[in-house]
């Protein structure tokens, strides 16, 4: 789960500050403030570790990719060339990384790692890599810091802080180098008798960006039949279109979820269409063959106790932009990440308000009796979604602490991320300006114009009678 974010220099972000990552975060913003562009970040890294090219430090992707950025200039904030793009990531382990001195014996742990990095451009204008850094917390307490640096013109170096790295007798300065962004050499390892400990954090890294997964705000339409093989899917894709393959997957695995320690589970496929059904989207939901031993499925629903049961692609567009976000939240790996756009898309205002009631399930769900650590990060502008939310922190339904909420907006040429202050009644300490509108202007607006059409409209009567008592 991923506990803070930094990006500078990126796109329109010059520095969106210090980030605090809660495990329910919501991004609110006028369009094109930035808040796709910090996702679009996040999707890079993961498809860079992703990448068989282990010498580019950073895959900016093509049509094929889980993003396309284009060029690294393309990238930088202004597309100013001499910017140097740099990015802070911490995350909190799921088990405790050790790191143990075969030298000295002695041994640090950790529960969270930070990674810094910093890019600029080559004399090619591609990305290279500046410096590294990896902070292995305890508690939130720096435990040790490893530090790679390679400046323009200067040999490449590594040291460390709070651990004692020895060089090996043929160490050699010069052959220091990285695996993309974030992991030393197998040569560049080998030149210290104790760095070991560095493929764990690159490990690490790995798996937080492998467990990280993104819907995006466009979802495919419905389709009147599903092919299944049988496949179980990665994700349901950033388009939703392996929502269906996803639902059946989990549900042949037997993998039920529960809402809270001790609650008995429901098997996924009715989890599922407990929250449509909870959401008063739809009455009954149901995803069967078309016939025995058959690979092609139909989604079948009926909107109300007395309707007709129909496919999916028979009734509103809301169902299935919805579906999607629902299976993605219950369906990926514990420990994951889901960055979400727009989930509130097509859904009426009281579905936004009851949206919210999901999103707190899906971070506070477990399944075989632990709890699935799931976080979401989502991107709204929906102002029925966020009363919900205050609601329920206000009844304790959820904390505080694990509720961040940012305002995106376009400031002085740059785009600025203002954290707003939720407190334990569910109250916004420091409401921006234009939030949601100028909800009082057009109040106010409103009653002038009602008013002076009154006045008129009396004015005019008052005319129309004096008029019919002349002789």
């Amino acid at each position: 789960m991923l506990t803070s974010l930094r990006i500078q220099n990126f796109k329109a972000w010059k520095d969106t500050g210090p980030t605090r990552l809660a495990p329910l975060t919501i991004l609110f913003g006028a369009n094109s403030s930035g808040k796709s562009s910090l996702g679009h970040l996040l999707l890079a890294l993961k498809q860079t570790a992703l990448s068989s090219d282990r010498r580019r430090p950073l895959q900016l992707g093509d049509d094929k990719s889980l993003v396309e950025l284009g060029s690294f200039q393309e990238c930088l904030h202004n597309n100013d060339l001499n910017q140097v793009l740099k990015f802070e990531l911490g995350w909190k382990l799921d088990t405790p990384l050790a790191v143990n001195d075969p030298l000295s014996d002695t041994a640090l742990q950790g529960d969270e790692l930070n990674l810094g990095v910093s890019l600029s451009a080559d004399s090619n204008g591609l990305p290279s890599v500046n410096q590294m850094i990896y902070a292995l917390r305890q508690q939130g307490a720096t435990r040790m810091r490893l530090i790679y640096e390679h400046e323009r013109g200067a040999l490449p170096a590594l040291r460390s802080e709070g651990y004692k790295l020895k060089p090996s007798a043929a160490h050699d300065r010069s052959r220091l180098d990285l695996d993309k962004f974030y992991r030393l050499t197998d040569q560049t390892r080998a030149g210290y008798d104790n760095a070991s400990f560095a493929t764990d954090f690159a490990l690490s890294t790995e798996a937080m960006l492998h467990r990280l997964y993104h819907l995006g705000p466009l979802r495919e339409s419905p389709r009147r039949l599903y092919l299944w093989s049988g496949d179980a899917p990665e994700d349901v894709g950033q388009r939703g279109e392996h929502a269906i393959a996803a639902l059946l997957a989990a549900t042949q695995q037997d993998r039920c979820i529960a809402g809270g320690p001790g609650e008995d589970g429901q098997r996924f496929d009715a989890y599922i269409a407990h929250w449509l059904q909870r959401l008063g989207i739809i009455h009954s939901f149901d995803v069967r063959p078309i016939a025995p031993g058959r690979k092609e499925f139909e989604v079948m629903v009926r909107t109300h106790s007395q309707a007709h049961e129909v496919k999916i692609s028979d009734v509103g567009f809301g169902v299935s932009q919805i579906l999607p976000a629902l299976v993605q939240a219950f369906y990926c790996p514990p420990h994951s990440t889901v960055w979400m756009e727009q989930p509130e898309v097509h859904l009426h205002s009281q579905v936004q308000a009851e949206l919210a009631d999901t999103l707190i399930a899906a971070v506070q769900a477990h399944e075989q009796g632990r709890p699935r650590n799931v976080q979401l990060i989502v991107e709204s502008h929906s102002e029925h979604l966020l009363n919900r939310l205050q609601r329920r922190v206000a009844e304790g339904r959820i904390a505080a602490e694990d509720v961040a909420i940012y305002f995106c907006r376009r400031f002085a040429g740059a785009s600025d991320l203002e954290p707003l202050r939720l407190n334990a009644y569910g109250e916004i300490e420091n409401w921006p300006e234009h939030f949601f509108g100028d909800e009082m202007a057009d109040i106010a607006g409103r009653t002038r114009a009602a008013l002076e059409r009154k006045r008129l409209a009396m004015q005019r009567s008052s005319t129309a009678e004096a008029g019919s008592l002349k002789p």
